[in-house]
């Protein structure tokens, strides 16, 4: 078209035809890309975003608001650009390679962003769908951005020399080392984001707990390289997405979706105090509506039994006895299957572990109806409230080590800061048994430590 419009010049006798006939075609590519541009940016994507707007589907609001319109209108606008020098400029001149060149790197670039653009819309398109957020998208989908991003920059390398692609790639090949350690975190990454999305392994919104990284808190972004991790202190851990392949962690999601938190918890009871159940405490314990069903029973049970082996029973060590302790157990028991609070489809029990040094621990493990953190702590405190607030009633006591007050109060304290011995009194009562704390001190181990969850 160059050449033509050159001609006619030449005939009606124009001077410098040819400046003239470059200019005019290089004023009329230019105008054309103005007028697109304007019909495309001023008048149809303004329209297509009040459109967008209005919709009632999430999906359509999100393409537009992703860009993902204004990218399209510029792959056009290159498109037209390129299309346009090859019709009115000679294939043979600079300006027309110069165009071409410029109209494909430019398309390029706008259709690596439109890809990114609609990537973002389908990842947040995929958070509105239930099943579709338990997938690691984020990671993989980054790892399709860099793989873009890389081809991309292969072609327009390959059209800025003049070769073909095939030729770089083949090229590349000598340094696939150098590529590996380059991009090694993002190629385990994305191998890990497959793995952990084909075995359900963790999935945005899961409680994390991973010790080795200082993690432990909801899980609230899988990248393509580090996991994100929102601790219950609110601070912000990151993770290799890798190290949740190579390493262990703990996933708590199984707890939430089953309904049921744990209480895993012991008190320590002072040995000394445990004692076989004598008639005067079976006849006060009776009273409990929680226990009598349990002494009835268990009572008929141990005279059958003694009846039967037709034992002495004036030595305490013969037949079968109830003891203190084994009361509190039954006791503890039948609360916990009353309490509106404890999850009885799940293991409930009341046992004794090990005793050692620090007296006898008794443990409670069940699962409460919730779990909520708020509301289980306080439905673990007041079960373990009122244990400690029984113990007297059964004639059993906390252990615990002994303070400066159980000292001053052994060795007869007269004045505060100051020991003194007192000369010893028959007639008085001791306040304490060494390495223990009385049932009259019963309301200072109210705030026994915990034993753990």
């Amino acid at each position: 078209m160059q050449d033509e419009v050159a001609d006619w010049l030449i005939s009606q006798n124009i001077e410098y035809a040819n400046v003239i006939s470059f200019g005019v075609v290089l004023a009329l590519i230019a105008l054309m890309a103005i007028i697109l541009h304007g019909l495309l940016h001023r008048i149809l994507l303004p329209a297509l975003e009040r459109i967008g707007g209005k919709r009632i589907h999430t999906w359509q609001k999100i393409l537009t608001a992703k860009n993902l319109f204004p990218r399209l209108a510029f792959i056009v606008q290159g498109v037209v650009v390129y299309i346009q020098a090859g019709v009115w400029l000679s294939p043979e001149t600079t300006t027309h390679n110069f165009l071409h060149i410029a109209a494909r790197l430019w398309i390029i670039y706008y259709v690596t962003l439109t890809l990114f653009s609609l990537l973002d819309a389908v990842l947040l398109i995929s958070r509105r769908n239930q099943r579709a957020r338990t997938l690691p998208l984020r990671g993989i989908f980054q790892g399709v951005k860099l793989t873009a991003s890389i081809l991309a920059g292969l072609l327009c390398i390959s059209i800025l020399i003049g070769e073909s692609p095939i030729i770089l790639l083949s090229g590349l090949g000598a340094m696939t080392a150098v590529l590996m350690l380059v991009f090694k975190d993002p190629i385990l990454g994305l191998v890990a984001g497959i793995q952990l999305s084909a075995n359900d392994m963790l999935s945005v919104g899961d409680w994390l707990e991973m010790p080795k990284y200082g993690a432990d808190g909801d899980v609230i972004d899988i990248g393509l390289t580090t996991v994100k991790v929102c601790n219950w202190d609110m601070t912000i851990t990151t993770i290799p997405t890798y190290a949740l392949i190579s390493d262990s962690f703990k996933n708590w999601r199984n707890m939430s979706q089953s309904g049921g938190r744990r209480i895993k918890r012991s008190i320590n009871i002072d040995a000394s105090c445990i004692t076989f159940l004598s008639p005067q405490e079976f006849k006060k314990l009776h009273k409990s509506h929680l226990l009598a069903p349990y002494l009835d029973e268990k009572n008929r049970e141990i005279e059958t039994f003694n009846t039967e082996k037709k034992l002495d029973l004036s030595m305490p060590i013969n037949g079968r006895r109830m003891t203190n302790l084994g009361t509190l157990r039954a006791y503890l028991t039948a609360y916990l299957r009353n309490h509106p609070m404890i999850h009885q489809d799940m293991t409930l029990m009341v046992r004794q572990l090990q005793p050692g040094p620090n007296g006898v621990p008794l443990e409670i493990y069940a699962f409460t109806k919730t779990v909520n953190w708020l509301e289980y702590e306080a439905i673990q405190s007041d079960i373990f409230d009122h244990t400690l607030a029984v113990l007297p009633e059964f004639g059993l006591r906390i252990h615990q080590t002994p303070t400066g007050y159980d000292m001053r109060a052994l060795i007869g304290t007269t004045t505060p800061g100051i020991a003194q011995i007192s000369a010893p009194d028959d007639n008085a009562r001791p306040q304490h048994t060494t390495g223990t704390a009385g049932p009259e001190t019963s309301k200072h181990v109210a705030h026994a430590s915990d034993q753990g969850v």
